[in-house]
């Protein structure tokens, strides 16, 4: 017989797929981006690491977050999810990490993605990297997660209203303007290296502009949401009887 004491914990909340770590931010997130609740066709669940901000983690040393990134996902595994991402690429730096201390399938970054959709392009051709930030992507983020060292970025540029808002400096999130230089950076990126054959988008606030970027280049685009929507099916199969 089993009392109080004996009964195996059960979870707060039901049916939850995925638990999103999210960055400490004050921006817009537009549907699409994968902090806003409309763009998921499931229930996910949220948690704010605070002091985890883009500046702390693109250009600084996340792995001093690795604590509270890893209490953040605990709490939200109490709370009955079944797999944990994040809302920034550049966390793929504490992806062995996180697997190590969580029990639960963990994809931290979008950029897990590059070595299985270079599998599926034709000869000669590679995926190509869009990201938030060049200049600090490094070759440890990449190691970090499998990805090939030469593989193609290109990044927004420092000026962009893109970098201002996503970077938490400020700025309104024109929607137009925020796809005009997401598409012109994809574009850049398949002018210099023609031998991109697929987009892989490492910023989760770029797939509200994956639609345009596809149509502008000509490549199939990947990213989190369409990555996340994969884990959670595999989490939660559908049904066919």
């Amino acid at each position: 017989m089993t009392d109080a004491t004996t009964r195996p914990p059960t979870a707060a909340v039901n049916d939850l797929s995925i638990g999103v770590l999210m960055l400490d931010t004050h921006f817009r997130r537009l549907p699409g981006d994968i902090g806003n609740g409309r763009t998921w066709r499931f229930p996910v669940q949220f948690r704010v690491v605070r002091g985890a901000d883009p500046a702390a983690i693109v250009h600084g040393r996340p792995e001093e977050f690795l604590q509270p990134f890893i209490a953040a996902a605990q709490d939200l595994i109490a709370c009955g999810v079944r797999g944990i991402t994040t809302s920034c690429g550049f966390l793929a730096l504490l992806q062995k990490e996180l697997c190590a201390a969580l029990p639960v399938p963990v994809a931290t970054s979008s950029l897990l993605q590059a070595p299985l959709i270079e599998a599926m392009l034709p000869a000669g051709q590679q995926v190509g990297i869009l990201t938030f930030a060049a200049e600090a992507l490094s070759a440890q983020h990449l190691a970090a997660v499998g990805v090939r060292p030469d593989t193609p970025i290109a990044g927004l540029p420092p000026d962009t209203l893109f970098r201002s808002v996503y970077g938490n400096r400020g700025g309104v999130s024109d929607f137009a303007e925020l796809e005009r230089e997401a598409v012109a950076a994809a574009q850049a990126l398949v002018h210099r290296h023609p031998n991109v054959g697929a987009i892989l988008c490492e910023c989760t606030n770029l797939p509200p502009h994956s639609a345009a970027i596809a149509a502008a280049t000509g490549r199939p685009v990947f990213d989190i949401i369409g990555f996340v929507e994969w884990f959670g099916h595999a989490i939660s199969p559908p049904g066919f009887r």
